[in-house]
């Protein structure tokens, strides 16, 4: 078995055992044997030997928490490898068009609206569209490099939109909007529904399975814009394809769980460091490594102390001196 195959089964075989541990931490703890009874009781007849509490925790709670948790923390870093990728730059993060200032500006307007956590999550998804959609529309009448064209359209209108957001704050109510509002800044898995779970899977798997599939061609896309198209492949289409669906799974993730950062930047470098710039393994290993990391996050997140830490909050610590140290390495 090669190497890249190897590193790949390794982080498989992590995040399953993440994946389990993590239903047995909380208020009430599933043990492995529980849980695997559990859900073998939803298909054959077992009898009962764990407690009521134990099974509603595990199908309302953690359940939809957790596989929240694994498709954010897959959708992110492949969006940020996937960006990285097509614009030649290592310091690319998933909102570089302006992707989550234009949810946190939906999310924003919404609460003010007095929507439901349904309306907030459908907001923020359409506001972070129709972001990179504007950002895509004024890109295109830059002169110059497209890519640097995209690059600067999406710093502007990110800054429109952030300015904003700092407006409907402003005119907030500071007892329960404003309150709302900054906690959605923060980012958070809590209170996950199983619709919260289908609502980001469809457009995850729209997005996910082209970038798949189109892995070998971002390969050739990183050696530059003249030399794809000495191959033979048309550059404005593959990248098109690539942003599109990078956004669609950027906005889901965010509408779902409010903005999480640094892990589309940081998770990619790390599978970098550990199976390559090969766009066909480095793509499964960056799905591999944001999920197992947003479970850990997470439950760090919620059982850390009584009151849950925005993950956020989380991924900034880790985040941040990581940055800091790639400008550092980039600078030597």
């Amino acid at each position: 078995m090669k190497k890249e195959n190897r590193i790949l089964t390794i982080l498989s075989f992590i995040l399953i055992v993440i994946f389990l541990v993590s239903f047995g931490l909380g208020k009430y703890p599933i043990h492995l044997k529980e849980l695997l009874a559990i859900l073998a009781s939803k298909v054959v007849p077992i009898k009962q030997f764990w407690t009521d509490n134990q099974q509603i925790a595990l199908f309302n709670v953690r359940m939809p928490r957790i596989l929240l948790g694994i498709l954010v923390g897959a959708a992110l870093p492949t969006a940020g490898v996937c960006y990285q990728g097509i614009f030649r730059n290592p310091m690319v993060s998933p909102d570089l068009l302006g992707a989550s200032s234009g949810a946190a500006f939906g999310a924003a307007l919404a609460i003010l609206k007095g929507a439901g956590f349904l309306g907030i999550s459908l907001s923020a998804f359409f506001f972070a569209l129709f972001t990179v959609w504007l950002v895509c529309k004024v890109g295109k009448h830059t002169k110059g490099s497209p890519v640097l064209g995209l690059v600067l359209s999406g710093i502007m209108i990110s800054s429109l939109f952030t300015s904003a957001t700092s407006f409907l704050k402003l005119i907030a109510d500071p007892d329960q909007e404003l309150p709302a509002i900054t906690y959605w800044l923060m980012g958070s898995l809590a209170g996950a529904k199983k619709s919260d779970v289908i609502f980001m899977m469809i457009p995850m798997l729209v997005g996910m399975i082209p970038l798949f599939l189109l892995r070998w061609k971002m390969n050739i896309l990183t050696l530059g814009d003249d030399e794809a198209r000495t191959i033979g492949v048309d550059v404005k289409r593959v990248r098109g394809i690539v942003i599109a669906c990078s956004t669609l799974i950027t906005a889901a993730s965010i509408s779902v769980s409010g903005m999480i950062g640094w892990v589309g930047l940081v998770i990619p470098h790390f599978a970098r460091m550990l199976i390559g710039c090969d766009y066909r393994k480095l793509l499964p290993a960056s799905v591999l490594m944001g999920a197992a990391f947003m479970l850990v996050v997470d439950n760090i997140a919620r059982l850390a102390t009584t009151s849950e830490i925005p993950i956020g909050i989380l991924t900034s610590f880790v985040g941040a001196p990581f940055f800091l140290y790639l400008i550092i390495r980039e600078g030597e």
